[in-house]
């Protein structure tokens, strides 16, 4: 029985030790898989560390177009407003022109209309009556007199 059990309990081991062996071997290959996904893993890390890098000096270019954009942009709407303030200003001057232009040119009619009226009646002492009473109540009213 000495060598029976002897000989169990080395078949035992042996098995044992198979058994050890393939889980080794398992366990070798899967640290190989982990240590390739090491690999893939850090590649993938410094990749996006350089994406990053480069979006951040993209960034910072951005920044610095939007900041002279900005410059820019005040600076010409601060004009555009300049001249449309004084486009205004010359508008209105404009009106105020027109307008006055069309006083003097409604007073020269309205003269013109008179002259005609003087010219064309007959110098009868009525009628030369009638023109002064016309012209004094003209000038009392504050038109443009002849």
């Amino acid at each position: 029985m000495t060598h029976f059990t002897g000989l169990m309990i080395e078949s035992l081991v042996a098995i044992l030790l198979i058994f050890t062996i393939a889980y080794c071997i398992m366990l070798n290959s899967r640290l190989k898989r982990l240590k390739a996904d090491e690999s893939s893993l850090k590649a993938t890390i410094a990749e996006l560390i350089t994406a990053t890098e480069i979006a951040e000096r993209a960034i910072g270019g951005l920044k610095h177009t939007v900041r002279d954009c900005n410059e820019n942009l005040g600076s010409k709407i601060a004009a555009a407003n300049d001249f449309s303030i004084k486009l205004a200003q010359q508008v209105q001057q404009g009106e105020d022109i027109l307008r006055r232009v069309s006083k003097i040119a409604m007073a020269a009619r309205v003269n013109q209309a008179r002259e005609a009226e003087v010219v064309a009646a007959p110098s009868s002492p009525k009628a030369i009556v009638a023109a002064a009473q016309a012209f004094s109540e003209r000038r009392r009213a504050g038109s443009v007199a002849a």
